[in-house]
C-alpha cells in the first residue's frame, strides 16, 4: 500500500463545516490528496489551515515525504456556478489527475429556499450539472454526492429505509432529490465508466474534539445546535428560542431529527469513497448495462425532539435556556429518523457517537472560538 501514490480528490464546500471534517477523515488515512474547492459563502479559508495542522499533527515521527503530502491541502477558492473557474483547477492536474469527487457545497437553509427558490435551483442544480460535465471532459467519473434526508419529505415510515419515495417539500429538497436523479442519469447513460454513491445526511452536529474546527454559519445560525451554542455564548442575544410548533405527532410534540456526530458522517464519506475503487462489492450484485449507482442514509437511527436537544445543550453548557412555542415553520416535516441499516451492511457505516459528546464537542469548539474562526471574545 506504501508504494501507491496518493490518489488525489477533490471536495467541494472544503473549507465548511462538513467539508473540513470530511478533509480531517480523508487527511486521517494518508491515502488520499486533498484538492478543496470553496467560494467562501459561508466559509472561511481559516478551516483549511486549522485542518491541515490537526493532519500535520498527527504525523508520525517517522512520517514518510509521501504522509507529508497527504496533510497538505491544494486549495482553490472558486466558484461551481463558474465553470471557467472549476475546469481551471482540473487543468491543473490534467485527465485522469482527480481520482474521484466528493460534492458538498450548497446552498442548505430550508427556510430561505422557499424564499429565494431560483438561487437555490441555480446554485445547487445548475452547478452539479456543470460540475458533472467537466468531470467527463477530465476523465474523473466517481462521485460522491452530499443528499440530504429532506429527500424524503413527510416519510410513510419511520425509521425511514432507502427505499422510500423521493418527495421533498421544500426547494432545498427538491435541488437534492434533482441532483441525485441526474447523477443516477449520467450512471445509467454510461454505466461502465460512471460510480456514485449518494449520501442522505440526516443532522450533523458536534466538532472535532481537538476544538480547532467546527461549525461557524454566517450570520444568525439557521441549525438548532450552534444556535444554541451562540445563545450560550453570548454571540446570539435573544432571550428566547423560539420552537417552531408542538402539535406534530411525536413524543413531546416538537420536531424529531436524527442527529450523528459530523465525525461519524465524515467517516461515512470515506467509506463511500473506498467503496467508489474498482476493487470494491458495493456494485457486485449488479448486472452488466445497469447504473452502478446508490443511495444511502447516513444517521444513528434514533430520533431526538427539539426540546430534548435544548435540555441536552442545558447539561453541557449550563445555560439556562428559555423559549417560546410559536407556529410551525413551512417546509418542516414531524420526524426524520433514519434506518441506517444499509450503509452499515455495504458500506460499514457506524454512528457511535451520543448526543452529550456531540454537545460537549460543540461546546468545546465554541468555547475556544467564541467568535469562529474570527478571533476570540
Amino acid at each position: 500500500m506504501s508504494e501507491e501514490p496518493l490518489r488525489r480528490v477533490l471536495v467541494t464546500g472544503g473549507a465548511g463545516y462538513i467539508g473540513s471534517h470530511v478533509i480531517y477523515s480523508l487527511q486521517e488515512t494518508r491515502r488520499y490528496k486533498v484538492v478543496s474547492v470553496d467560494n467562501h459563502h459561508n466559509s472561511t479559508p481559516k478551516a483549511l489551515v486549522r485542518v491541515a495542522e490537526i493532519a500535520r499533527n498527527n504525523l508520525p515521527t517517522d512520517a514518510s515525504d509521501k504522509d507529508k503530502d497527504s496533510a497538505e491541502i491544494d486549495a482553490f477558492q472558486a466558484d461551481l456556478t463558474k465553470p471557467d473557474e472549476i475546469r481551471k483547477v482540473f487543468a491543473t492536474y490534467g485527465k485522469g489527475g482527480i481520482w474521484g469527487v466528493v460534492h458538498i457545497a450548497a446552498y442548505k437553509a430550508v427556510g430561505e429556499s422557499t424564499e429565494i427558490p431560483l438561487t437555490y435551483y441555480a446554485n445547487n442544480v445548475g452547478a452539479t450539472i456543470s460540475l458533472l460535465q467537466i468531470m467527463k471532459e477530465f476523465d474523473c467519473t466517481r462521485i460522491v454526492y452530499s443528499s440530504s434526508a429532506t429527500v424524503y419529505g413527510t416519510p410513510p415510515v419511520i425509521p425511514i429505509p432507502e427505499t422510500t419515495r423521493l418527495q421533498a417539500h421544500s426547494p432545498y429538497g427538491k435541488t437534492k432529490v434533482m441532483c441525485e436523479n441526474i447523477i443516477e442519469d449520467i450512471c445509467s447513460a454510461e454505466p461502465d465508466t460512471w460510480r456514485a454513491l449518494s449520501l442522505r445526511y440526516f443532522n450533523p452536529a458536534g466538532a472535532h474534539p481537538s476544538g480547532l474546527i467546527g461549525e461557524d454559519p454566517r450570520g444568525r445560525p439557521g441549525n438548532l445546535l450552534p444556535l444554541l451554542a451562540q445563545m450560550a455564548i453570548g454571540r446570539v442575544k435573544d432571550p428566547l428560542l423560539k420552537v417552531f410548533g408542538n402539535d406534530y405527532p411525536t413524543p413531546d410534540g416538537t420536531c424529531v431529527r436524527d442527529y450523528l456526530h459530523v465525525l461519524d458522517l465524515a467517516k461515512g464519506h470515506l467509506l463511500a469513497l473506498d467503496a467508489l475503487a474498482p476493487d470494491s462489492r458495493v456494485f457486485a450484485g449488479i448486472a452488466s448495462g445497469q447504473p452502478r449507482f446508490k443511495g444511502y442514509n447516513l444517521g444513528k437511527g434514533k430520533g431526538m425532539s427539539v426540546l430534548q436537544i435544548v435540555e441536552a445543550m442545558r447539561k453541557a453548557t449550563g445555560f439556562d435556556y428559555k423559549y417560546e412555542i410559536i407556529g410551525r415553520r413551512k417546509g418542516d416535516v414531524p420526524d426524520l429518523t433514519a434506518d441506517p441499516s444499509l450503509a452499515e451492511k455495504e458500506l460499514g457505516f457506524t454512528a457511535p457517537q451520543t448526543l452529550e459528546t456531540m454537545c460537549r464537542d460543540l461546546w468545546n469548539w465554541q468555547t475556544k472560538n467564541p467568535n469562529g474562526y474570527d478571533g476570540s471574545a
